[in-house]
């Protein structure tokens, strides 16, 4: 017999492969609990399905205003000199090791987070009713307020607002957790600023007690931030009613450049003794996106009770965070920490930010002008420098993102939103063009 030929004793192992294979695929067999009507496909998330689609595409011209993240005048991430002293640092460390860090995270840099949030002045912290616990960013912070307040604030109805438009996230996070939302209006499509009567208005007829989502500064995704009057005039309103504020701060120092100046919303609400929390993200003024560094921070009201009572919402907070992540990361915390707590480090990370949100001012600048400059008519983009930030709402429509996107490949989200540190001297001028060119052709 040939040794390429087959018997039918050979076939016979074929043949309870085939037997057992018809087995498991026998008719009626579920191999999954888990069907489409249960478990439909979840959409791509469009921010990062627009970075994917940036990726692929090879036109030698294109600009990225989608991501939040800083780059330099070559488009390159921007790793923060201090960073790099502060990681060599590190790297020289002989007590360096990976042990886990507390459950509520590395202590000198949630203290350190505290001075730089509160101000190291702070009579909430001298009076020792803070709780600051370390978390997976700013992302993870609001989780773990969300969660804490779906645990134990007491309305019934829950009831959390946030303005409209929003970070995108917000109503995930918040969806997750089984905290009802609903949202305030906050950005005008007319004057390309701040809808503050409308803001005011709905907060005054909340529910009473209602949990206040408000941006610290840099508002995501509009650029537009409330005035100082116009703070005091929301805390009036907040207060009245007994809502209860949560501050999300992801731009102290990167919006300004002035670490003081981006803390004076929630400094404010502080000194006017309302009970409150704040989610902290270190994500975007240290450059550190990858290594998840934020914290979550607890401030209750002055009273005799205050330290018990500070000390009983910060138990619970620790029991949350031990069954979601354990422990939180250490190295950006740690990297962080050494810049806090260093006082020629520090003054360094202040210069750092100033390059950073100096640079973006800049594009603001120069982005506003060659538009008026192609239009001929002054003041028509003026909402562009009015915004601060990272991000400017630039008016355009959906259709007209869609458009700039197709024809010029100038990637922005669809709502109109982009990030200014995606532009620089190299490419403002062709995206000005470009933009002037859709708003022509679609008006």
């Amino acid at each position: 017999m040939s040794p390429n030929s087959t018997s039918s004793q050979g076939n016979k192992p074929l043949t309870r492969l085939s037997n057992i294979k018809g087995h498991i695929n026998m008719e009626g067999c579920n191999p999954t609990v888990f069907h489409d009507d249960i478990v439909p496909l979840a959409p791509e998330d469009p921010l990062f399905g627009l970075m994917a689609a940036y990726k692929k595409d090879d036109f030698d011209k294109k600009v990225d205003l989608g991501i939040g993240a800083y780059r330099d005048n070559n488009a390159q991430p921007w790793v923060l000199p201090v960073v790099k002293k502060a990681e060599e640092l590190l790297r020289k460390d002989p007590k360096l090791n990976h042990e886990y860090l507390p459950i509520a995270g590395l202590a000198d840099f949630t203290a350190a987070a505290q001075k730089l949030i509160l101000g190291a002045d702070s009579p909430a912290i001298e009076d020792k009713r803070v709780v600051s616990l370390q978390t997976i960013s700013g992302t993870g912070a609001v989780h773990l307020g969300g969660l804490f307040l779906a645990h134990f604030y007491p309305r019934n109805p829950k009831q959390l607002y946030f303005s409209s438009p929003t970070w995108a996230n917000h109503n995930q996070i918040f969806s997750n957790v089984k905290l009802p939302t609903k949202s305030y209006p906050y950005f005008s499509p007319l004057t390309k600023g701040l809808d503050f009567d409308g803001m005011r208005s709905t907060i005054e007829k909340a529910p009473e007690g209602s949990i206040i989502l408000l941006h610290a500064c840099a508002h995501n995704p509009t650029g537009v931030d409330p005035t100082r009057d116009q703070w005091k005039e929301i805390a009036k309103v907040i207060r009245a009613k007994n809502h209860f504020p949560f501050f999300d701060c992801a731009y102290q120092g990167f919006a300004s450049g002035d670490l003081e100046n981006d803390a004076w919303a929630v400094r404010y609400f502080v000194s006017e003794g309302f009970e409150l929390c704040i989610a902290q993200s270190f994500a975007k003024n240290f450059g550190l996106y990858a290594e998840r560094t934020g914290v979550f921070h607890f401030v209750t009201g002055a009273g005799p009770d205050a330290q018990r009572t500070i000390a009983r919402i910060g138990s619970q907070l620790t029991l949350l965070q031990r069954s979601e992540i354990s422990n939180p990361p250490a190295y950006g915390a740690r990297v962080a920490s050494l810049v806090l707590n260093d006082p020629e480090l520090f003054k360094e990370w202040q210069a750092n930010l100033r390059t950073m949100a100096g640079r973006i001012i800049d594009m603001r600048k120069a982005l506003r002008s060659k538009l008026e400059e192609l239009n001929g008519k002054e003041g028509s983009w003026k909402h562009i420098t009015d915004q601060i930030g990272m991000f400017s709402f630039t008016g355009l429509t959906e259709k007209q993102a869609v458009k700039v996107k197709d024809d010029a490949h100038v990637y922005m989200t669809k709502n109109g939103r982009i990030s200014m540190a995606g532009l620089n001297t190299g490419n403002v001028d062709y995206t000005a063009k470009a933009i002037d060119k859709v708003v022509r052709e679609t008006e």
